[in-house]
């Protein structure tokens, strides 16, 4: 992308009221979807093993972080990331199933991906920009991609940059993020299609008028690698009470929670309410007023809204618990970082018959038979909660008939049963099928096979032509002594004396 597309800053304000518009309807809170988690985990080398494990696993009121992703933000070695992932591992609750992309040791911190091996497939890391000196951006910006377990097609597969961009709120700072925006919104439009993208990280932007925010989230020449806030939030969230309930920074700090430089945005692909989706809907802002907003799977995991300009709220922490809400601050050094975390929900698989056989069928009578369709995700991984809607629709070639119109079906709900109607205008074997067009992204077209025999009504009208005579006369002497059960007309096992009887006797039109 050349320079002359990107935001000017003294046109930011004026494209950014377009720049926050969200696509996505609503989506019901998953309970084993795909959690995704930013987490900056202030100069991490060992230990606090035990905050760690109770603010990832600890359990309040049916609640829990839980993740499955986790985007890591300053990790200092690579023995710090195996110490990490060793607590991930061992934590009471863990399904001890975690695995850590490779360490990769650039300028300053550094960044850390782990994943559950049960959910997702690791498919590599890139260094989309090398961090430095100024004017560059001080850390590596790196992308970790990812398929989700049991599916293979671009649809399923997620772009996740991880990024701890230039703290400070001086003009120099704000460049040098925008250093870092302008090649991750380049490596986002050029991935291959069908991919999803997000980045989690620390973003250190005070508002969302900062360059390089405009750059992520703007309408430009190539919106293909433009990032969305799911939540709907725009503002200058810092050191602002309107926006407690989004605020990460600082639960233990003198400073206190006053800022939202922890975010995790979003490509469009991701909440247009379709196949691998966000968990909420991008069109309705999150709640000002409670954390608990039924809207959004996002949230700043333990801020229950009132701690704002103060250190996280224990005693009565309603998101979390004193316990977990704990945990979260003895997990910080210093002036540290609340994780945030969104859901995802995982594609629609189409199940349904794999065949309709009528079987024998009379000529002209009224013929149907039930065809069963219904969401077919792996709900022993997923759950229903955590698999999106199957839609699909129902086209039949000559000789077949199926409702018309769009379909829809949520896993774990009843089946869809189809009324398929057959043509028995013409005697003899049927072959045709039933074609399901669906938006599952691993078989979006099936193929139902439906075959029927149609037999006439006048059995003894062997040549089917409507009428009993010379021509099924001598199709039955042909037949003598055979066995061909169409010929068979009195039932004896054979064609002989008793079958021409019956033809004699029913000469003429049927």
């Amino acid at each position: 992308m050349s320079m002359q597309s990107r935001v000017a800053p003294m046109r930011r304000a004026a494209i950014l009221m377009s720049a926050v518009v969200a696509m996505g309807a609503i989506a019901p809170l998953a309970s084993a979807q795909l959690r995704v988690v930013t987490w900056n985990v202030t100069n991490y080398i060992s230990g606090r093993d035990a905050a760690f494990q109770t603010s990832i696993y600890g359990e309040f009121m049916g609640r829990s972080m839980s993740p499955d992703v986790i985007l890591g933000q300053e990790f200092q070695t690579e023995g710090s990331v195996t110490s990490f992932l060793n607590i991930l591992n061992t934590a009471s609750g863990s399904p001890g199933d975690w695995a850590a992309a490779p360490f990769f040791n650039g300028p300053d911190t550094d960044n850390a991906f782990f994943y559950r091996t049960s959910k997702v497939d690791y498919l590599g890391r890139t260094l989309v920009s090398m961090g430095g000196l100024a004017p560059n951006h001080p850390r590596n910006l790196d992308r970790y991609d990812i398929r989700l377990k049991g599916y293979t097609t671009a649809e399923s597969t997620i772009a996740c940059y991880c990024t701890h961009m230039k703290a400070g709120g001086t003009d120099t700072d704000e460049a040098r993020r925008l250093d870092e925006a302008i090649p991750m919104r380049d490596d986002a439009e050029s991935l291959p299609a069908g991919w999803h993208f997000l980045v989690g990280g620390d973003l250190n932007v005070e508002t969302f008028l900062d360059d390089g925010y405009v750059e992520l989230i703007s309408t430009q020449v190539n919106d293909d690698g433009r990032f969305f806030d799911p939540i709907k939030l725009p503002g200058g969230w810092s050191n602002s009470p309107a926006f407690a309930t989004i605020h990460t920074q600082d639960p233990v700090g003198a400073g206190g929670m006053d800022d939202r430089y922890d975010q995790i945005l979003v490509s469009a692909s991701l909440i247009d309410n379709e196949g691998t989706d966000y968990d909420g809907d991008a069109t309705i802002a999150y709640s000002l007023v409670t954390w608990d907003d039924p809207n959004h799977s996002y949230r700043s995991w333990g801020n229950d809204a009132t701690s704002f300009n103060a250190s996280l709220t224990t005693t009565g922490n309603t998101m979390v618990g004193p316990t977990i809400a704990q945990a979260l601050k003895d997990s910080c050094l210093s002036a540290g970082h609340l994780p945030v975390f969104l859901d995802i929900l995982v594609p629609a698989r189409v199940g349904s018959d794999a065949s309709i056989d009528f079987g024998d069928v009379p000529q002209g009578s009224m013929a149907s038979m039930d065809l069963s369709v219904f969401n077919d995700g792996d709900d022993t991984l997923w759950t229903n909660d955590g698999i999106n809607t199957l839609s699909y629709s129902l086209t039949t070639g000559a000789g077949l008939t199926a409702p018309m119109g769009s379909f829809t079906h949520d896993s774990g709900d009843a089946a869809n049963m189809h009324s398929i109607e057959l043509d028995t205008s013409t005697v003899g074997p049927f072959a045709g099928g039933v074609v399901i067009t669906s938006n599952d992204p691993e078989e979006g077209v099936r193929v139902v096979t439906v075959t029927a025999n149609i037999v006439s009504d006048c059995p003894e009208d062997l040549d089917g032509d409507g009428v009993v005579g010379s021509s099924d006369l001598a199709q039955l002497i042909g037949l003598w002594t055979s066995m061909d059960p169409d010929a068979d007309l009195d039932g004896s096992g054979t064609v002989g004396s008793g079958d021409l009887a019956i033809l004699i006797g029913n000469w003429g039109p049927c």
